[in-house]
């Protein structure tokens, strides 16, 4: 949580903000195997992190999928909101933008918070449990849209 002082002197504990992103190229998905030192390391995960000050959603989609896969995009799209503040598997409550996006040209090797990337076929992804956080289900969801498109974007309270 964070910790906040307002104007007048009240506090607050707020949530973090965050972007998952569903990197897609010809009916695949880019997932990335999380370092051993992070929270669900091991696992595989979709590309992401915490937006930063003066950032845009958008750029910090950009951001993390260049820093995380080297993979700059195009077509950044909002797919869903995750504001449940009972997340599994986190130590802290995030509030998850979740994003599509097209890989276009690779311009660079992953940061240290990746150990591997590899190109999934949407239909013959890792088991569930080598999916961290409620990744899978993020996953899910998208291939939902794509065969019953419904009103984006989708707001997830509970799952």
């Amino acid at each position: 949580m964070i910790q906040c002082t307002f104007e007048d002197n009240s506090k607050a504990y707020l949530r973090h903000v965050v972007v998952d992103t569903l990197v897609l190229h010809n009916d695949q998905i880019l997932l990335v195997k999380r370092a051993p030192r992070l929270l669900e390391g091991g696992k595989w995960g979709l590309v992401g992190g915490y937006v930063e000050q003066k950032e845009t959603l958008p750029e910090a989609v950009a951001r993390e999928v260049k820093e995380e896969t080297g993979y700059t995009l195009s077509h950044i799209s909002l797919l869903a909101v995750n504001a449940n503040p009972r997340r599994p598997h986190e130590d802290r409550q995030n509030i998850s933008f979740i994003f599509t996006a097209d890989a276009e040209d690779k311009k660079g090797e992953s940061d240290d918070e990746v150990t591997q990337e590899k190109w999934f076929a949407l239909d013959s992804l890792p088991p569930q449990d080598e999916i961290a956080f409620d990744h899978y289900p993020d996953i899910e969801l998208y291939l939902q849209q794509k065969n019953n498109p419904q009103h984006l974007p989708i707001v997830i309270y509970t799952r």
